[in-house]
């Protein structure tokens, strides 16, 4: 029966990853925008760092302000803030207003990955199920990031009647959801955790003067910059290379995703019975192997194939580098759990993949991300294995 109690608890908390994925529909919303407004590819870029720098800036002092107002409070306001930057486009909407939507759903966003993990420990008291609960949190949550693009056409097709300047609409809809998921928690009674002590800023930021977390630090940066530069470039490569229609060119980011998914499961099974820094070290040279191939080979078939295969093969690198780090200094576990959600912030380097997609193409902006992953390569085989 308590089982049961616990089970059901939980699914408003996971139901808020599903809120969490939204911050992926900058990919495919940022060609819309761009069309919209006439951004060049180096503006639109600056739509992912919008969203991202926000983990940078905000990470640490979230992790702070968590543990003096709790767990759910927090997951609570950051739906609030995002449900806000939602509407403000309804209001008004330019090229200001867009991008302050994106700024607060970021915002929003930094709150929710700092505190939502966690609340699933005041709801899961079963340890032998919270491993499965973080990761049932984790398939939601990519559940999202294919839908994304949906969302985006089912505001074109539902309130824009088919006309693509409407695809603004998509930030109402996901307010919608935001508010169902907020109001689910918000009825839900979960109990406080105990007050813990997690440091201030200065403590956590001190822990960059350790060299295997710095390195992590970076590990983690470029392992999201990937992430994010990817499904923000897939789209475009379609559309560049071999003039696909919007529509057609949102199969990449989907098919990225996918294979992200399928990546995860796998990825649960094979860590199980090797070493994970093993299975780092082979995904790693796969996925560049696969980036090298993308920005060479100009087929969409094999286009498709390298955008799938660096989703699968970079969909376990957060969690691997995640753990190590913790692995490292297990009497820091907050501040460094903080500091590594600070490390999302590389999804701003998805700016840098739209300038260089401006100035030499799509080969450069792959050229990019293979640059990213040069680095995890360096990271993975200077992990020993265990």
């Amino acid at each position: 029966m308590e089982r049961d109690k616990s089970l059901w608890m939980a699914l408003p908390v996971l139901f808020g990853f599903f809120v969490m994925g939204f911050c992926d529909i900058v990919g495919i919303s940022s060609d819309y925008a761009a069309s919209a407004f006439g951004w060049s590819g180096t503006m639109a870029g600056l739509i992912p760092s919008v969203v991202f720098v926000w983990f940078f800036l905000l990470g640490v002092p979230f992790g702070v302000m968590m543990n003096r107002v709790g767990r759910k409070q927090t997951v609570l306001l950051s739906m609030a803030v995002t449900i806000v930057g939602m509407v403000i486009p309804l209001v008004h909407y330019d090229s200001v207003t867009t991008l302050v939507a994106y700024a607060l759903l970021g915002i929003g966003n930094v709150m929710l990955q700092v505190s939502l993990n966690p609340l699933l420990q005041n709801v899961v008291t079963d340890q032998s199920l919270l491993a499965s609960s973080l990761t049932a949190g984790q398939v939601v949550k990519a559940v999202s990031s294919f839908v994304g693009p949906f969302i985006v056409l089912a505001a074109i097709n539902w309130f824009g009647g088919g006309d693509e300047g409407d695809w603004f609409y998509c930030f109402p809809l996901m307010g919608g959801i935001t508010l169902v998921s907020g109001l689910w928690l918000l009825f839900t009674p979960i109990e406080r955790e105990a007050w813990q002590d997690g440091g201030n800023g200065g403590q956590t930021l001190s822990l960059l003067g350790d060299r295997m977390i710095l390195l992590l630090f970076l590990g983690i940066f470029f392992a999201v910059g990937t992430d994010v530069s990817v499904n923000f470039i897939s789209s475009k490569v379609m559309l560049l290379r071999f003039d696909y229609t919007k529509e057609t060119a949102a199969l990449a980011p989907q098919v990225y995703f996918i294979c992200r998914t399928i990546g995860a499961f796998v990825g649960v099974f094979l860590m199980a019975k090797m070493s994970t820094v093993s299975y780092f070290r082979f995904n790693i040279v796969a996925g560049l192997l696969f980036a090298v191939v993308l920005a060479l080979v100009n087929h969409d078939v094999i286009d498709f194939v390298c955008i799938g295969g660096i989703g699968f093969c970079c969909s376990c690198f957060f969690p691997i580098i995640y753990a190590e780090a913790l692995e490292h200094r297990p009497d820091r576990t907050n501040e460094i759990s903080g500091l590594m959600i600070m490390a999302v912030a590389g999804g701003t380097v998805s700016f840098l993949v739209g300038a260089a997609t401006d100035w030499l193409g799509v080969a450069g902006g792959v050229g990019v991300i293979a640059l990213q992953l040069l680095y995890l390569v360096w990271c993975a085989f200077f992990l020993k294995k265990k």
